[in-house]
């Protein structure tokens, strides 16, 4: 079994699709391992997305993952990283196929609703940024 990391972004969430979204990946046959409902301060979301610090859009990166409340969770599955991808649909929701997560839930490029792992190693990176390993079953 593998692991990936998502976060549910804050315009989704605030938008009451969560449950719909937690019912789309279990339904894909993953299963959640950890889960938290957090707010990332500018700051933090900067940390969390310090890989894009050179490109034009990190500024405006941080301030939208900070806007509110979002969901970060750890799901398992084999391929999980690959097999969640496919669920959550290309990044820009306008060219995500139908029936994915963005392009039921997505809002626009930024507020694509979900973010997903893109590596096994950044899964284990990104999940142990928010959960400590006593926090993950």
């Amino acid at each position: 079994m593998a692991i990936t990391f998502s976060m549910i972004k804050p315009d989704a969430y605030a938008d009451g699709h969560s449950g719909a979204i937690f019912q789309m990946i279990e339904k894909a046959g993953f299963k959640i391992k950890a889960l938290k409902l957090t707010y990332l301060s500018e700051e933090v979301a900067g940390k969390f997305y310090e890989v894009h610090k050179e490109r034009p859009f990190y500024n405006d990166l941080k301030k939208y993952m900070s806007k509110g409340p979002i969901m970060a969770f750890v799901i398992e599955k084999n391929d999980a990283v690959a097999d969640y991808r496919k669920l959550i649909g290309a990044t820009n929701p306008a060219q995500a196929e139908e029936g994915t997560i963005r392009k039921l839930f997505a809002k626009s490029l930024e507020a694509n609703a979900v973010h997903g792992s893109d590596s096994d190693e950044n899964a284990l990176l990104e999940a142990s940024f928010f959960f400590a390993k006593t926090e993950m079953f």
